[in-house]
């Protein structure tokens, strides 16, 4: 018994290697480390303050924490510096939620393992419940003091957030990213891997004109970064889906998780608050269980809570930024996930 186990959880990390690092993940971490490198923090914090208007500051942050691949647990020290920057409450917690629920990385991800409709209902989503967050602890924490935040810049002033280099490079880097997994939808896998090889010269010839030594090492570190950070538990939480998935009972997951009612919905939303996940270990978590009869309103809600959330997150959360702000947070996540995937459920076609 505990062979075949073992051999479930290796067969789902063989899967993996085989037909998602090179073409999917590698480009990914590539793009990921160039956003780092080079979109210039200071010009997007200077529109993140108090007193910026609520609809800029929370359209920037929703749209600048999808570059931000970060889970649950790593995102948290991103968004307690944008906070005690001077960033408004509403702003900082934006990315605290988006950066694990919908980055780059799980959106591209997902895509790969659950098709097109499901990331689109996980972009919107996740733009939907990052807005009502601001909100929400915006008014809720209207009135609390606090130490004098850095003065707002005006943004012409803070300059551009990239410049126009760097908006080619990865223009080119999204194209190497995506190029060999939707223009190459069925056939042998090497074909995939052709379109990737040309595509990752063109954009590696692109750099090596571009930019010089110094920041090519950089972009390249943090490039490493990523993968250091991500990769290891990306394998890991594979493996343990591949177990998961050979013991789970399939009338469990449909008694339970199958369907789209709104009692299925919260019980796949509160597992998804409590579970950690990696940033894109959820995709292939949630693609096991829909294999096994989980309905697609809970699948979206574990897509949101299950990265966005974790029961470690909880507890740091707490401890940076404040009880208070917590039992604010968290419910109110849980609310929204649960009824967005009720939404979608039903009432998306």
């Amino acid at each position: 018994m505990l062979a075949d186990i073992i051999s479930a959880g290796l067969l789902a990390l063989k899967g993996y290697i085989a037909t998602h690092v090179l073409t999917c993940l590698v480009p990914a971490f590539f793009l990921a480390g160039a956003m780092v490198t080079f979109i210039r923090r200071e010009a997007v914090l200077a529109l993140l303050g108090e007193k910026v208007s609520k609809l800029r500051s929370f359209s920037l942050a929703s749209g600048s924490s999808f570059l931000i691949a970060a889970c649950s647990c790593t995102v948290i020290p991103v968004a307690s510096g944008l906070y005690y920057a001077g960033a408004g409450i509403g702003a900082a917690f934006i990315v605290l939620w988006v950066a694990p629920a919908a980055n780059v990385l799980a959106l591209t991800y997902t895509g790969m393992i659950l098709g097109t409709e499901m990331v689109v209902a996980r972009i919107v989503a996740a733009l939907l419940m990052a807005f009502a967050v601001g909100w929400v602890m915006t008014l809720a924490f209207r009135t609390e003091d606090r130490a004098e935040a850095i003065p707002v810049a005006n943004p012409l002033e803070a300059g551009s957030i990239i410049d126009k280099r760097s908006v080619g490079l990865i223009v080119l880097l999204v194209i190497t990213l995506l190029a060999p997994n939707y223009l190459v939808t069925s056939g042998p896998y090497w074909q995939k891997i052709l379109v990737w090889g040309a595509s990752a010269l063109v954009s590696g010839f692109y750099a090596w004109r571009s930019y010089s030594r110094e920041e090519i090492r950089r972009w390249l570190e943090e490039t490493w970064w990523f993968v250091r950070l991500i990769m290891p538990l990306l394998l890991i939480g594979v493996f343990i889906v591949g177990i998961i998935g050979f013991l789970l009972p399939e009338e469990w997951i449909r008694n339970w998780l199958g369907g789209n009612g709104i009692v299925a919905t919260f019980l796949a939303t509160i597992l998804g608050a409590f579970s950690y996940f990696a940033t894109m270990t959820e995709a292939p978590f949630v693609h096991t269980l829909m294999q096994k009869g989980m309905g697609r309103g809970p699948a979206l809600a574990l897509l949101l809570t299950g990265p966005g959330l974790s029961l470690p997150n909880w507890l740091a959360i707490a401890r940076v930024f404040g009880i208070k702000k917590a039992l604010v947070y968290v419910p109110t996540l849980v609310v929204l996930g649960t009824l967005m995937g009720w939404l979608y459920g039903n009432f998306i076609l």
